[in-house]
């Protein structure tokens, strides 16, 4: 008597719900790169404080580079003073409460980072935040 049959299924792979999977996971990293590359000027060296601390991220956080020559960088892009004056001014306008970081080079000329607060202020902005990294 032969009660069941031996028959062997072959095991298909489903390649539509792994293709989804790729995809999110593409679009996931990319997001996240393209947010993380603007806060990360290389040439830009921050100080270091005993007390620095990794502090909860504002959404839509402006993220200002100081370099070390004075240029500043704003979202990946070198611009002047006047530029900077004018974006956050049209920044503080539609959002009154934005968040602001100010990540100035360790070898910035104190000058530089004064005049970049000054047009932060003038802006009428008023969340400013300095990065700094822990000692090694």
């Amino acid at each position: 008597m032969k009660f069941r049959e031996n028959r062997q299924q072959s095991a298909e792979l489903e390649l539509a719900p792994m293709i989804d999977v790729v995809f999110l996971l593409l679009i996931f990293f990319i997001v996240t790169w393209k947010s993380a590359r603007f806060e990360r000027d290389i040439s830009v060296s921050t100080p270091a404080a005993e007390n620095a601390e990794n502090t909860d991220r504002q959404v839509g956080e402006i993220i200002v580079n100081v370099r070390a020559d004075g240029t500043i960088v704003l979202n990946g892009a070198e611009i002047t003073t006047q530029t900077l004056s004018e974006k956050l001014q049209s920044i503080s306008e539609s959002f009154p409460d934005q968040a602001v970081i100010l990540r100035g080079d360790q070898k910035t000329p104190y000058q530089d980072i004064v005049t970049v607060l000054d047009n932060i202020k003038r802006a009428g902005i008023w969340n400013v935040a300095f990065a700094t990294v822990k000692p090694e």
